[in-house]
């Protein structure tokens, strides 16, 4: 049998232009002469629509488009992922499906088992699990039909579900198994994702297709790696990452062939290509071009400059310098540096007349009072009301250009540099932007030297450094990495070898600045634990060490 692998970018909602991605991709695959073709999870209306699901509207659209796919079922079968109505009074009203069309009509609906209620994921708000498991048959082979997560609980080991989908489909003896997917990227999730096929292969002993979906939506970045794993559980092929992609495999003979070398790709390399990704989806999508970027001469700026230019090409990119009587003349020079470097169009505001404007009116309320956090704010919020006026009379959108440690520990000024229509690397550890950075420069030397090597600084009063007011990032992300992405406690860290003056002072400064984050502009996620749609905690809470 000859399966295409039909990896799309589709786009939410948007199901005529879902619609005729699949319709070309079904002419592509016949005229490879493949048998049958595999879409990904709700190919039809994309992922994840959330609270879309609740238009009877939204719905009627996604059933006529699997109408629309069936006529296109001629010669050809089409597997395609797609919302369906429960029938039954109780339960949830929709299914998360799996369509198998055949010469014109919906052959057989196989429903999602194991419906992720985590993280990200909050499947069973919308959708009610699927509880009969059945084969379809087709052109001799046996076929088992599954949707992402049921082939993520082997041996019944994950306590959050009772059944294991491929467990109850062996007595009808498949000969492969289809998997739909909607599987979101985060820098270690390729290789977990490929050792989950590999024991589902040696545990049934039958080849695996996997189709994920490629593409952002919105904070959520899929990076496609499409793949078939042989019942050896050695993989067969795999399609690229970040891309979208049609491949047809005559599978009979793809499982006796040598199996492909498993190429290992560096975390940060992939890390740089869904940022990108991201960053085109997100303008993509929303029908934009153009970018603002505020550059301070600093490592944050610099590395979102950089991604945007690549990712929307340099015309569409203004920079805007916003130096104050506290920027010192290397940083309006290395920022400059950059912007001739990337080929983006600069403009210089400085902002010192305005703050000595704001500071008169002021005068008389703040007299005798110190130099503090207030009048370094203010210097902050004009640059986010000149950032954000340039964006509202241009049309850009303002990228935000926070780091995740700043995030985490509230070192950003609510309407100031916190301004912005999207967090690029809010999802990117202080550390992590240095070796992006490096990586970057390996290809093409856009980032100047100065500012990999200068210690960081915000510039809002004399001399000012980082590590006035943070731990130095190597210390600091370490703790922040434990506390966030691991979920380590409070006196687990102290345990771990971390001061616990510190670890209280770090873990204070995450906690009460839940209120930050919950105003701020979505975040890329390209971690386990982005800030965001899959980090819930309470603005009011309270969690140091119980001694």
């Amino acid at each position: 049998m000859r399966i295409a692998l039909a990896q799309l970018n589709v786009h939410i909602g948007n199901f005529e232009g879902n619609v005729n991605k699949m319709l070309a991709a079904i002419a592509t695959a016949k005229s490879q002469n493949a048998d049958l073709i595999c879409f990904s999870e709700l190919a039809t209306c994309g992922y994840p629509p959330r609270d879309f699901l609740e238009f009877p509207d939204f719905i009627a659209r996604a059933d006529q488009a699997v109408q629309t796919l069936a006529k296109a079922a001629d010669g050809i079968a089409v597997v395609v992922g797609s919302p369906s109505v429960n029938p039954d009074a109780e339960g949830k009203d929709l299914y998360n499906s799996a369509f198998f069309l055949e010469n014109g009509t919906i052959r057989q609906v196989t429903h999602k088992a194991l419906l992720p209620t985590y993280d990200i994921f909050d499947e069973y708000r919308y959708f009610e699990p699927g509880r009969q498991f059945s084969v379809v048959e087709y052109k001799g082979k046996r076929i088992a039909l599954t949707i992402c997560e049921d082939i993520w609980n082997i041996h019944n080991e994950n306590p959050l579900y009772t059944v294991c989908p491929l467990d109850e489909l062996m007595p009808a003896k498949p000969d492969l198994v289809l998997n739909l997917s909607a599987s979101p990227f985060d820098t270690g999730h390729a290789k977990r994702r490929l050792d989950i096929l590999k024991a589902n292969a040696d545990r049934y002993n039958i080849p695996l297709v996997y189709v994920n979906h490629c593409g952002a939506q919105t904070e959520l970045i899929f990076d496609g790696g499409s793949m078939i794993m042989g019942s050896d559980g050695q993989l067969r092929a795999q399609l690229p990452f970040f891309k979208e992609h049609i491949e047809t495999y005559d599978i009979d003979r793809l499982v006796i062939e040598p199996p492909l070398e498993v190429v290992q790709i560096e975390d940060i390399h992939r890390m740089h290509d869904a940022l990108i990704l991201g960053i085109k989806d997100y303008f993509g999508k929303l029908g934009l071009k153009n970018a603002v970027v505020g550059l301070s001469g600093g490592i944050d700026s610099a590395v979102v400059a950089a991604l945007a230019a690549e990712a929307l090409g340099a015309k569409n990119i203004r920079g805007v310098l916003l130096p104050s009587q506290f920027s010192s003349d290397h940083s309006v020079n290395d920022a400059r540096e950059l912007a001739y470097n990337l080929g983006i169009q600069f403009d210089i505001l400085p902002i010192e007349p305005i703050y000595d404007s704001v500071m008169n009116v002021l005068k008389a309320q703040f007299w005798g009072q110190q130099f503090g956090l207030a009048e370094e704010n203010i210097q902050a919020r004009i640059r986010g009301l000149l950032l954000m006026a340039m964006s509202n009379k241009f049309g850009p959108i303002l990228l935000n250009t926070t780091n995740k440690s700043e995030m985490a520990v509230g070192y950003g000024t609510l309407y100031g540099d916190m301004c912005g229509g999207l967090s690029v690397i809010g999802d990117v550890y202080k550390t992590d932007v240095y070796r992006l950075a490096t990586f970057m420069n390996s290809s093409k030397a856009a980032i100047p030297t100065h500012i990999l090597t200068k210690p960081p600084s915000a510039e809002l009063r004399p001399n000012q450094k980082d590590t006035d007011s943070l731990p130095d990032y190597e210390v600091l992300d370490k703790i922040l990495y434990q506390y966030i992405e691991n979920r380590t406690g409070p006196d687990e860290l102290i345990h771990l070898g971390f001061e616990k003056e510190l670890v209280e002072k770090v873990l204070r400064l995450v906690n009460t600045n839940e209120f930050k984050r919950y105003q701020a502009a979505p975040v890329l996620r390209v971690s386990q634990k982005a800030f965001g749609m899959g980090r819930r905690m309470p603005i009011v809470g309270k969690y140091l060490s119980s001694s």
